[in-house]
């Protein structure tokens, strides 16, 4: 990016989905380079709103355009009147992406996703390694590839935390009257017992794009089984980076060093 490049303000766009309408929000550096946009995928939790001034900063930084989304059930996105299934990963690939990406005329993309985010991206590259939308590169943060005892044990955690009616307000301000289906698409799914069997090992194995896997040495919902595992089994090109000193949220935690880390990356992604 050039230092006279000037970001355009953020679009937001609804996608019409057959289970309701789809939030979006589409950055642009101003300058932007003739490559495909960085798509975002949020946690548990999250939502749009919630990567703050990161989805700006990453569009600066790569001179991309990035497109973030709420999932249906949270954000601004339609309300769900069921949990999700415990496919729900999957799930992301087959039912939503392909009519996101068709809707907003995105042909070829940059996967990149946080915590469970990081496993729905997981599944895109792979069921979009060829066609249209082709996927060209994957980028998790903190993604888990299976129910490690960390992860499950930091969700019951959170889920004592959740008896305090504060915490169920905090999601409020993001998510409306959706908070407590959002807290319980989280918790009820991970902690189920037959959730156990979840993985994205062999989604994997048929992820063909350069990967570049972030993780905080002091993640507390994931050890670094979860990233060296991506780049074990990833078929392409991997890159995988352990950030000292940082936990779950890496991007919000140390944003100009994750800046520096993916702007790398896809300035030249097939030597990962």
């Amino acid at each position: 990016m050039t230092d006279t490049a000037v970001p355009t303000a953020p679009i937001d766009q609804y996608v019409e989905h057959a289970q309701g309408r789809i939030f979006t929000r589409r950055w642009s550096p101003g300058q932007s380079l003739d490559a495909a946009p960085i798509i975002l995928m949020h946690d548990s939790l999250g939502c749009v709103e919630l990567w703050r001034d990161f989805p700006a900063l990453l569009s600066q930084a790569t001179g991309r355009d990035v497109v973030a989304y709420d999932r249906l059930g949270f954000g601004r996105s339609d309300a769900r009147p069921e949990l999700p299934s415990l496919d729900f990963v999957a799930e992301e690939s087959r039912e939503y992406f392909a009519e996101i990406c068709k809707q907003l005329g995105i042909d070829a993309f940059v996967a990149m996703g946080h915590s469970v985010g990081g496993g729905m991206a997981i599944e895109c590259a792979a069921a979009f390694s060829q066609g249209t939308p082709r996927c060209e590169a994957l980028i998790t943060i903190a993604a888990q590839v299976y129910p490690e005892d960390l992860t499950l044990a930091s969700i019951r955690e959170a889920r004592e935390q959740f008896q305090d009616e504060q915490q169920l307000a905090r999601l409020a301000k993001y998510h409306g009257d959706k908070s407590a289906w959002v807290r319980d698409a989280w918790i009820e799914n991970w902690l189920h017992p037959e959730f156990a069997k979840w993985s994205v090992e062999d989604a994997l194995t048929r992820v063909q794009c350069p990967v570049l896997a972030l993780h905080g040495e002091n993640d507390e919902y994931g050890t670094a089984y979860h990233p060296q595992t991506i780049g074990r089994l990833a078929a392409g090109p991997s890159q995988v980076e352990i950030l000292a000193g940082i936990g779950h949220v890496p991007h919000r935690e140390q944003p100009q060093l994750v800046l520096e880390k993916v702007a790398s990356f896809l300035a030249n992604p097939a030597n990962a």
